[in-house]
């Protein structure tokens, strides 16, 4: 019995492979049979180490553009401001991303979070938070007027959403 080994291309053909779709000569499986590969998910992989996993754009089966992003790390208030510029759009996730260099799925995420829980479900839960008792004066105060600021900012942006929905009923009759 013989063994099958992986098929080795040259550094050459995977760029042109790459090159010929990124310049709309072709979808995954047409280039993938002109460069004769294995499986159009060989092309597919290496499209997205070529693009560093950043902005990368494929047409899914249904047509729809699903976008991909590398996700950068970012604070509370930071994606509050995200999700009211998503809301605000009409949840156009596409432009968010666009504008914020953040990846759908922390968006989507973030989104369904505000809506289940306020500014506060936007909170990084990871790590480890000294209780209270640990806690001096000025660190209680300092954690105490975070969460007077969410909570407010977290009003802000339901008067404007509020706001935004009565425009746009009144523009509607």
């Amino acid at each position: 019995m013989s063994r099958r080994r992986n098929k080795k291309y040259s550094k050459e053909l995977k760029l042109q492979a790459v090159q010929d779709y990124l310049s709309g000569k072709g979808n995954y499986e047409t280039l993938g049979k002109k460069y004769e590969l294995l499986s159009s998910t060989q092309l597919k992989n290496w499209v997205k180490w070529y693009n560093g996993h950043k902005e990368t754009k494929e047409r899914s089966s249904s047509g729809m553009e699903s976008y991909m992003t590398k996700g950068r790390k970012t604070t509370q208030q930071e994606r509050a401001e995200i999700v009211a510029f998503c809301i605000e759009h009409g949840k156009d996730y596409p432009l968010t991303i666009k504008k914020y260099s953040v990846s759908y799925q922390q968006i989507y995420s973030w989104v369904r979070k505000y809506e289940g829980k306020g500014v506060d479900g936007l909170a990084d839960g990871r790590g480890r938070t000294k209780p209270e008792e640990e806690m001096t004066e000025s660190e209680k105060l300092k954690a105490e007027n975070k969460i007077l600021q969410a909570r407010l900012k977290d009003k802000e942006m339901e008067l404007a959403f509020i706001k935004k929905l009565k425009e746009l009923e009144e523009g509607g009759r």
